[in-house]
């Protein structure tokens, strides 16, 4: 018996392959930045940078549910305003590891972003992807097979606001 490969014969296997490799690869890449301490840093005159306060941004998603994030660091609390003021349209979309517990500054929901994980991107993996709603629907399953590792991407999330802190 001859069985024959073709490369149409492939396609969807590989490409289903290459997706969960690339999956894989990228939820491990937010591990490890997420996983860095959080270390003061060094201007060129080595003085240490003073603490940033915290800010928070309302997001919504295609659910039109409202989701409060607390930002940390400069960089990315400096985008969000950006992305909030209409100075960019790069990178609209927030990424970062969950936290199975409600915050204070996010009472409505059971879950919130790890702060120290919260970054913006412009196209994720499909793994990470889903609105919060159903994040809450299915939180018992999170950091298994839905949403790996706890990093949760909503494609369609928008930054609407700055709001005061709690």
């Amino acid at each position: 018996m001859i069985i024959m490969v073709t490369p149409a014969s492939l396609e969807t296997p590989m490409r289903h392959l290459v997706t969960k490799a690339a999956s894989l690869a990228a939820v491990a890449m937010l591990a490890f930045t997420a996983a860095q301490p959080a270390q003061a840093t060094q201007s060129r005159e080595g003085a240490r940078d003073a603490a940033v306060a915290p800010a928070y941004f309302e997001m919504t998603d295609i659910t039109r549910s409202t989701f409060v994030v607390k930002l940390v660091e400069e960089r990315e609390i400096n985008h969000a305003r950006d992305l909030v003021s209409g100075a960019t349209t790069e990178q609209p979309h927030v990424i970062g590891r969950i936290v199975k517990r409600t915050a204070a500054y996010n009472p409505r929901w059971s879950f919130h972003y790890d702060p120290q994980t919260v970054r913006f991107f412009d196209y994720a993996i499909e793994v990470c992807d889903a609105t919060v709603p159903y994040v809450e629907e299915h939180l018992d399953e999170a950091g298994g097979a839905f949403l790996p590792g706890n990093v949760f991407c909503p494609w369609s999330s928008t930054l609407v606001k700055e709001v005061p802190a709690p």
